[in-house]
C-alpha cells in the first residue's frame, strides 16, 4: 500500500508538471502570435508614415550679391552648390557654400552686347532660356555644369551653351523691340513665340537633322507671322506639345492652334479670372497641360483641358489660397506641385493632384523678389534683390494624400473626377494616380463572387455529410474534401487561366444554364427519391442517395455542355460572346472565372469548419427532438443549425478572410485592371494582386513603394477588423444557443 501511494503521488506529480508546461507552452505560443501581429502591424506603419508627413525647410546659407542689370529668374546646379542668375545683361553665377561673390572671380559668366528686355524659360527645363532684345532679335541659351574630380574633390564648372542657334537671332526685319517671348521644346522640333513692341508676333520653328557624317544635330528655323493677335500682350506661353500657344491680355485668355504653322487660328477666347480680381500671371505646371492662374487676391486656379461629348475644352478644375501680393510661382520639375511667395516672404506649397496644400510659413525676408527651387526638389532659393536665403526642402511624397487615395481626383485629361490606379508611366511629366479605391473594390468583388460560388456548396456539402451520410461514405468524403486546401493555389490560378476562361468564353450558355439545371436536377432527384416504394427506400438506405444524384449530375451536365452550340444559335444568333458584349461588355478572365477557381480554394475551409460544428452538436439534443416527433428536417433547421451557428459562421468568416487575402488565382485568373464595374464579365484588380504585380519594380522608399504598403496595411487591418467582428458575434451567437 505505501508503494501504491507513492506511485500514485508521484503520477500525480508529473501530470500536474506536464499540465502547467502544456499551459506555459500555450500561452508562450499566444504571446508569440500576438507578438508577431503587433511588429507586422509597427513595420507597416513604419514604412508607410513617411508619405503623410509635412514638407520641411531649413535654412541653410544667407549671401549677399551686389547685382548689376535687372535681374529675370533665378535657378540652381543640380548638387545646389551654384545658383545662376537670368538678368538683362546676361548669365551669373553664384556659390552657395562660400559668401564670395561670384563663382572663379567673375571667369564663368556671360554678357550679352545689349541689354535684354523680355525673358521666358523652357517649361520642361529651366536651364534652357529665350531673351528679347531692343533690335528685333532674340538669343536663346542653355546653362549646363561640367563635372570633374581634382585632388578628390567634386569640381563644378557652369558653362553656356546654344542648342538651336549660335549667339543672337534677327526675328523682326523692321528691328522692333523684342516685349514678349515664349519656347517650348519636343523631341527634334522647337517653337519660339517674338512680340514686337507694336503688336506684331511671330512664330520661329527649329527643326533638327541628324547629321549623317558628324552626327550632330543641325537645326533650320522657319519665321511665319502669328496673324491677328490683341494689342496688349502680358504674357506668351506654348504648350509642350507644340500645339497651342496661350495669350494672356489683361483677364482674357487667348489659346491659338499652332500646330499647322501655315494656318494658325484663334480657337478660344476665355475670362481666366476670379470674381471682381484681376489676373497678375500664368505659368504652366510640370508637363505643360494644365495652367496655373494668379489673382490679385492670392488665389491660384489650375485650367486643362477636358473631353466632353467629343469636344475638348479649356476648364477650370479647382483653386488654391495662397497669400496676396504673390510674386511669383514656380512648378517643381517632374511632380504636379509647386510654390508661391508673396512680397511679403510667405511661402506656400501645393500639389495640384490632390488640391491640397502642404505647407504655409513665413520666411524671414521681406520685399522678396525671386524664387527658385532645385531640379532635384530638395533645395530653394529666395532673394530680394541683394540678400540671398538658401534653404533645405524636404518633400517626398507630395502626390500623396487622403484625397489622392480616398477621394475622386480630377486628373489631367481626364472629362471629370475618377478613381484611377496608374502608378507608372514611360512619361517624365506622368501624373501618378494612386487611387486605392479601385483596388478595394476589386477585393470586395473577387471575395464576394467567391463566396457566391463557395458558401451553398460548402454549407450544403457540409451539412449533409455531417447530418445525413453514412459514417462510412463520411469517412472518405470528408478526408476528400479537406485534402483540396493543400492544392496550391497557382495550380487553381493557372487551370483557370488557361483552360476555365477559354472554356467559360467558348460554352457561355451551357456554363449559365447548368447554374440553373443542376439545382433543379437536384430537388427533382430528392423529390423522386420520396416517391419510390419503401422496399426500395429502405434497401438504398439512409444516406446514400448520392449514388443516384452524381450520376445524374454529371450526365445533366454533359447533355448541357454538348447541347452548347445549339443554344448559341437559337438564342444568340450564333455568337453568344459578342451578343453579351454588346450589352455588358465581356472580359475572357472576369469576376465569374474568379468566383469559380477562387471558390473551388474557398470550399475546403469553409466546409470543414462547418462540418466539425454540425457534427459535434451533442446526439441527446437531436435525438430528443426526433423524440418527441420532430423530423429529420425539422430537427436539423431548429436545433442543429442553430446549436452549430457560431461554427458555421466563423468557418463563412474564415472562407471570407481566405477569399480577401488570395492573390495568385486573381493575379492569373483575371485581367488585372483596376475599374470599378460590378459586372460579373469584367475582370479587377485587388489589394493583394496588385501587390505582387507591382512591389518587385517598385522603387525602394518611392511614393510607388510606399503606397503598395500602404495597401499591405489597408488588407491587414480590414481583415484585423473583419476578424474581431467575427469573433464577436460568434461569441454571441454561443452565448444565445448554449442553453439549447
Amino acid at each position: 500500500m505505501p508503494n501504491n501511494h507513492l506511485l500514485n503521488g508521484s503520477g500525480s506529480s508529473v501530470r500536474l508538471f506536464k499540465d502547467k508546461l502544456a499551459e506555459y507552452v500555450i500561452k508562450f505560443g499566444g504571446v508569440l502570435v500576438l507578438a508577431t501581429l503587433i511588429l507586422i502591424f509597427a513595420y507597416l506603419f513604419y514604412v508607410v508614415y513617411p508619405i503623410f508627413k509635412s514638407p520641411e525647410i531649413e535654412q541653410r546659407n544667407v549671401f549677399n550679391h551686389n547685382q548689376k542689370g535687372i535681374t529675370f529668374a533665378l535657378g540652381m546646379d543640380e548638387y545646389n552648390e551654384i545658383v545662376y542668375r537670368f538678368n538683362s545683361l546676361g548669365v551669373d553665377f553664384l556659390s552657395t557654400n562660400e559668401k564670395s561673390n561670384y563663382v572663379s572671380e567673375n571667369k564663368k559668366n556671360y554678357y550679352f552686347t545689349q541689354k535684354a528686355i523680355s525673358f521666358a524659360q523652357l517649361n520642361q527645363s529651366r536651364k534652357i532660356s529665350i531673351f528679347g532684345f531692343d533690335d528685333g532679335s532674340v538669343s536663346i541659351l542653355e546653362v549646363n555644369f561640367k563635372l570633374t574630380y581634382e585632388n578628390n574633390e567634386r569640381l563644378i564648372t557652369p558653362k553656356i551653351d546654344f542648342p538651336f542657334v549660335n549667339s543672337q537671332m534677327l526675328i523682326d526685319e523692321k528691328h522692333q523691340p523684342i516685349v514678349n517671348v515664349a519656347i517650348a521644346f519636343e523631341d527634334d522640333r522647337a517653337d519660339v513665340i517674338s512680340i514686337t513692341k507694336d503688336g506684331r508676333g511671330f512664330l520661329t520653328v527649329f527643326e533638327g537633322s541628324e547629321n549623317f557624317m558628324t552626327q550632330e544635330v543641325e537645326w533650320e528655323s522657319n519665321t511665319v507671322s502669328l496673324g491677328n493677335i490683341p494689342s496688349k500682350i502680358d504674357k506668351v506661353l506654348i504648350s509642350s506639345n507644340l500645339k497651342n500657344a496661350y495669350i494672356r491680355s489683361g483677364n482674357k485668355l487667348y489659346i491659338l492652334d499652332i500646330s499647322d504653322v501655315f494656318n494658325i487660328k484663334n480657337i478660344e477666347t476665355l475670362n481666366i479670372n476670379e470674381a471682381y480680381q484681376n489676373v497678375t500671371d500664368i505659368i504652366f505646371l510640370s508637363g505643360g497641360s494644365s495652367l496655373l492662374v494668379a489673382n490679385n487676391n492670392g488665389v491660384i486656379t489650375q485650367w486643362f483641358y477636358v473631353r466632353n461629348k467629343g469636344e475638348r475644352n479649356f476648364k477650370k478644375i479647382r483653386r488654391f489660397e495662397a497669400d496676396k501680393n504673390i510674386v511669383e510661382i514656380i512648378p517643381e520639375l517632374n511632380r504636379k506641385g509647386f510654390l508661391s511667395i508673396s512680397k511679403n516672404g510667405m511661402l506656400n506649397v501645393f500639389h495640384a493632384t490632390g488640391g491640397s496644400e502642404l505647407l504655409q510659413e513665413q520666411l524671414n525676408i521681406k520685399d522678396v523678389q525671386h524664387l527658385a527651387i532645385s531640379s532635384r526638389t530638395n533645395a530653394f532659393i529666395v532673394s530680394n534683390g541683394t540678400k540671398f536665403k538658401f534653404y533645405n526642402y524636404e518633400n517626398e511624397y507630395p502626390e500623396i494624400s487622403w484625397a489622392a487615395i480616398w477621394e475622386e481626383v480630377w486628373y489631367e485629361g481626364y472629362s471629370e473626377p475618377d478613381y484611377i490606379w496608374q502608378s507608372t508611366s514611360g512619361a517624365d511629366d506622368f501624373e501618378p494616380k494612386f487611387s486605392l479605391v479601385p483596388l478595394a473594390f476589386g477585393t470586395i468583388k473577387a471575395a464576394f463572387y467567391a463566396m457566391l460560388f463557395a458558401v451553398p456548396l460548402a454549407l450544403g456539402g457540409a451539412i449533409y455529410t455531417a447530418y445525413f451520410m453514412t459514417e462510412r461514405l463520411r469517412s472518405y468524403v470528408k478526408p476528400t474534401v479537406e485534402i483540396m486546401e493543400a492544392l496550391p493555389t497557382v495550380i487553381l490560378g493557372f487551370l483557370a487561366g488557361l483552360w476555365l476562361a477559354p472554356f467559360i468564353e467558348t460554352h457561355l450558355p451551357a456554363v449559365f444554364l447548368l447554374m440553373i439545371a443542376l439545382p433543379l436536377t437536384a430537388i427533382c432527384v430528392a423529390a423522386l427519391c420520396q416517391t419510390l416504394p419503401k422496399a426500395i427506400q429502405e434497401k438504398v438506405g439512409a444516406g446514400m442517395h448520392i449514388y443516384i444524384l452524381v450520376p445524374t449530375l454529371l450526365l445533366v451536365s454533359f447533355v448541357v455542355i454538348s447541347s452548347s452550340s445549339l443554344l448559341e444559335t437559337l438564342f444568340f444568333h450564333g455568337d453568344a460572346r459578342t451578343y453579351i458584349n454588346n450589352i455588358f461588355g465581356f472580359d475572357q478572365r472576369n469576376s465569374l472565372v474568379v468566383g469559380i477557381a477562387m471558390g473551388f480554394a474557398v470550399i475546403p475551409t469553409i466546409f470543414s469548419i462547418t462540418e466539425d460544428a454540425v457534427f459535434s452538436v451533442p446526439k441527446h439534443l437531436t435525438q430528443g427532438s426526433l423524440a418527441l416527433g420532430a423530423t429529420k428536417w425539422q430537427t436539423l433547421i431548429r436545433v442543429v443549425l442553430l446549436t452549430a451557428s457560431p461554427g458555421i459562421f466563423s468557418a463563412v468568416m474564415m472562407g471570407l478572410g481566405r477569399a480577401v487575402g488570395e492573390t495568385m488565382i486573381v493575379l492569373m485568373a483575371t485581367g488585372n485592371t483596376p475599374i470599378m464595374d460590378f459586372n460579373i464579365f469584367s475582370g479587377m484588380r485587388t489589394l493583394a494582386a496588385n501587390i505582387a504585380v507591382e512591389m518587385p519594380e517598385a522603387e525602394i522608399a518611392s511614393s510607388h513603394y510606399r503606397v503598395l504598403f500602404l495597401a499591405a496595411f489597408v488588407l491587414f487591418v480590414l481583415t484585423f477588423i473583419f476578424n474581431t467582428v467575427a469573433e464577436f458575434v460568434r461569441q454571441k451567437l454561443r452565448e444565445k444557443y448554449s442553453s439549447i
